[in-house]
């Protein structure tokens, strides 16, 4: 990398980036890390009793969530959920990506990327209450369907996971598009062509040409997907019913509303766990490395 960086911006250039990058990494990503491990071993004492006999390491509040039928279930349920919101977000992300990248001219491409990024302005909390009241029992799309007659009476959309699966799809399309967009754009439209001319129908071209071309997009898209959809708290807050919680929510009544931080880091140390070990079997799965994901 440095002697990359150091031909194009030269030496001391080169070097005062690569510090700077190694600092930021150290003080807001690896200092922070081994404080919440640090958290995670320790028990939740009085401030009398810290730095005495009880102050030790201790795996007490790991073994609690294995202990607790409901929060390990929740943390499963978390697991398989933030799996269903990549594989949805991949569904609904590849045409659209194919379509901009392969399809859509120049001006369209643009509008339409224009017409995904805009939404975007404005704060998530806010997207999200707008689908909370979209989905409302009373809210305009129960009405749509009342007045086409499609249904007899309104459907509870925000009772159970449905609402939180809509708007988490919304809330992470753009991570899932844009990585697929610029695998797909590097495809050769020659090999596309070929295999048309050979008598390749859509399909086939899709799972023989386009779709092995565009795994390191699919593998970033949905290691993205994955992370922010399993440590999201806002979307599962608003648009999920109490009986649809998710984990992160747990991690924060013991931080803010238990005052346990011991117990919250080791939650948040396990989700981590998780999140790094998707993020290994997707790259394995996709035979993929980290410079593929970097291009």
């Amino acid at each position: 990398m440095f002697a990359q960086l150091k031909a194009r911006f030269g030496g001391p250039l080169a070097m005062a980036m690569l510090t700077l990058l190694g600092m930021w990494l150290i003080v807001m990503v690896t200092l922070p890390q081994l404080q919440m491990i640090d958290y995670s071993l320790r028990p939740n004492l009085l401030p009398a009793e810290v730095g005495g006999p009880k102050d030790g390491w201790t795996l007490d509040n790991y073994v609690t969530l294995f202990n607790n039928d409901i929060h390990r279930g929740i943390f499963f349920k978390t697991l398989w959920s933030s799996i269903l919101v990549t594989v949805l977000t991949l569904i609904v992300s590849y045409p659209l990506a194919y379509y901009l990248a392969k399809v859509a001219t120049p001006r369209q491409a643009a509008l339409c990327l224009l017409m995904l990024i805009v939404p975007f302005w404005i704060n998530e909390i806010l997207r999200t209450y707008s689908w909370f009241i979209i989905l409302a029992f009373r809210g305009p799309l129960n009405e749509i369907l009342l007045a086409l007659g499609l249904i007899e009476r309104p459907i509870r959309f925000l009772n159970g996971d449905a609402g939180v699966m809509v708007g988490m799809v919304y809330a992470y399309i753009l991570f899932m598009v844009f990585p697929l967009y610029n695998a797909i754009e590097s495809l050769d439209d020659n090999q596309i062509r070929a295999a048309r001319d050979l008598g390749a129908g859509t399909l086939r071209t899709h799972r023989r040409i386009v779709i092995p071309h565009a795994k390191p997009g699919i593998a970033t898209g949905s290691i993205m997907t994955f992370m922010l959809a399993a440590g999201s708290y806002a979307v599962p807050a608003l648009l999920g019913s109490p009986g649809s919680r998710w984990f992160t929510q747990i991690i924060y009544n013991w931080f803010f509303e238990g005052g346990n931080w011991n117990q919250g880091a080791a939650y948040a140390f396990l989700l981590l766990v998780l999140c790094i070990g998707f993020m290994s079997l997707v790259m394995k799965f996709f035979k993929v490395g980290l410079g593929d994901i970097a291009k």
